[in-house]
């Protein structure tokens, strides 16, 4: 039996009337189908101390960001968030649902994965990306095309979790502060 994956959602976005919670909720539906996970939340709007926040980061074993595009780059709640914190992501792998008009926040998840690199996440490869999102959902927070987002949710979890064990193992053997 292994152990369950403590995985960490971090919320991108802070305005008002956010299409971030119907894109949270739709992945709080999806996290359901697996039982090894035990999920927790990072949001900017949920009125923690950034003390407090950081410690549910450092609980993490693994991150799923669910960021919107912003003027081709990441909201700055998000950075807020990323910049508060500093050995809570070392050693620990960052995946990304992106969210937006034409290009589906693949500009914002671009200009993340250097951020993340400069913090020594790794960020996994496979993403998800929903474009033109405020038409991809219905009236009861479903997809229109679900089966395909799906489908690249679950290799994107997947591939996640692989890192997210490998890299446990590996700060097991030796804390990550220690590699230098």
């Amino acid at each position: 039996m292994h152990n369950p994956t403590n995985l960490c959602l971090v919320y991108g976005s802070a305005r008002e009337g956010r299409l971030c919670d119907t894109v949270a909720d739709w992945v709080h539906r999806q996290l359901l189908r697996h039982e090894h996970l035990r999920v927790s939340v990072v949001d900017p709007l949920d009125g923690r101390t950034s003390s407090e926040r950081n410690a549910t980061l450092a609980e993490a074993d693994a991150f799923l960001v669910i960021t919107p595009e912003y003027n081709h780059s990441f909201p700055a709640p998000l950075k807020a968030i990323i910049d508060g914190a500093r050995q809570e992501w070392e050693a620990k792998p960052v995946a990304f649902l992106s969210y937006g008009g034409i290009s589906g926040g693949l500009r914002a998840v671009e200009q993340l994965r250097g951020v993340f690199a400069e913090l020594h996440a790794v960020s996994v490869r496979d993403q998800v990306s929903i474009a033109f999102a405020y038409s991809a959902f219905d009236e009861d927070g479903g997809l229109h095309h679900e089966e395909e987002v799906r489908r690249a949710f679950d290799l994107m979890l997947t591939r996640l979790g692989w890192w997210a064990g490998a890299l446990s193992e590996a700060r097991t053997r030796q804390p990550y502060r220690e590699a230098c």
